[in-house]
């Protein structure tokens, strides 16, 4: 049997370098010991600075399966770029392409969770505040929440940055990494229900906060306590221990979703019976499955449908998941201050 040829692009260096570098050693984990049968060989290419030449050069390989990288911008740039067959592990905010496939949710998603949950507990209502920055993550994000507040009758109020924080019993905050930070730091919590930022769903971006972080919202892709029990591929468990092993680390997020992605793409294209990117993107339209990430289904347009974000909640130093009910691990509570 012929090795199979892999590529992923994917930014090793720059600003997004140690996420990008988490997803590509997964990746090569995912080749290395979790290909079954199959013999993989993969090349790695540095998406900085230049996503759109990064993905050339992979392509040049002649890869049977190509993954794209790390990050919204660079993702939906490689997107734009590629003549081949993408997956999408990486970027949330990515257009639909008739040549990508989305292991994702959609970033539109990322806070309908927090507004759901909010909805269902506060009987007595409130109204909803979002503050996004101006770009297509920032405005996925923000518009999200804004359009699941309005479906559930709640009163809504948005600002783009720099613009001032919207006046409103709870917030949503959508911006990059650095931003969020700051406004967290500064931030007035005092009459406020809730609290919301998109890099509260993860473990390292808002560390810096203290208790400042107990309470805070945030939507999460994926969390090892809430990881469904796999159909296909290696459960969380063996996967953290074989990550755990290979490199000394705890993997983030990117690192899950990335092996997800080669367990999904090696199992289309075994389907497929041969490397042709019309027959491995019909196998995955077809495919309704479960991996350690969650379940993967997909639309005609190549959409994430199966795969739900969770909303986490900072307790006592740590994530515990609140929504949706079938995940929480706990009830939410308000947050900790006057």
């Amino acid at each position: 049997m012929a090795p199979v040829r892999a590529a992923l692009v994917t930014p090793l260096s720059g600003p997004m370098g140690g996420f990008g570098r988490a997803g590509a050693a997964a990746l090569a984990l995912w080749a290395d010991r979790f290909s079954g049968p199959d013999q993989v060989r993969l090349t790695v290419v540095d998406a900085h600075p230049d996503a759109r030449g990064a993905l050339h050069r992979a392509e040049g390989t002649r890869p049977d399966l190509l993954f794209g990288p790390y990050g919204s911008g660079p993702a939906a740039r490689a997107a734009a770029a590629a003549s081949r067959l993408v997956w999408n592990h990486g970027g949330a905010q990515v257009p639909p392409r008739r040549n990508v496939i989305n292991v994702l949710a959609p970033a539109r998603t990322y806070f309908t969770g927090a507004v759901q949950l909010l909805h269902h507990h506060l009987a007595g209502g409130f109204s909803a505040g979002v503050l996004h920055s101006d770009t297509g993550f920032g405005r996925g994000v923000g518009g999200g929440a804004l359009a699941e507040a309005q479906r559930l009758g709640i009163e809504t109020r948005r600002a783009v940055l720099p613009e001032s924080t919207p006046e409103a019993d709870v917030l949503l905050v959508v911006a990059s990494p650095a931003q969020e930070v700051r406004i967290a730091e500064t931030l007035d919590f005092r009459g406020r229900k809730a609290v919301g930022f998109v890099a509260a769903g993860v473990r390292e971006v808002l560390s810096g906060l203290g208790e400042r972080r107990e309470g805070l919202l945030g939507p999460a892709q994926w969390l090892a306590e809430a990881a469904p029990i796999p159909d296909e591929g290696p459960s969380a468990e063996e996967f953290l221990a074989a990550f755990r092993e290979r490199t000394g680390q705890e993997p983030a997020y990117p690192a899950v979703q990335a092996f997800a992605a080669g367990l999904l793409a090696l199992r289309c294209l075994r389907a497929a019976g041969a490397s042709r990117d019309a027959a491995v993107l019909e196998a995955a339209r077809r495919l309704d499955c479960t991996t350690l990430f969650g379940r993967f289904r997909i639309d005609t347009r190549g959409q994430q449908v199966g795969h739900r974000v969770l909303t986490v909640q900072w307790r006592g130093g740590r994530r515990v998941v609140v929504w949706p009910p079938e995940s929480a691990g706990a009830r939410w509570q308000p947050l900790p201050v006057a």
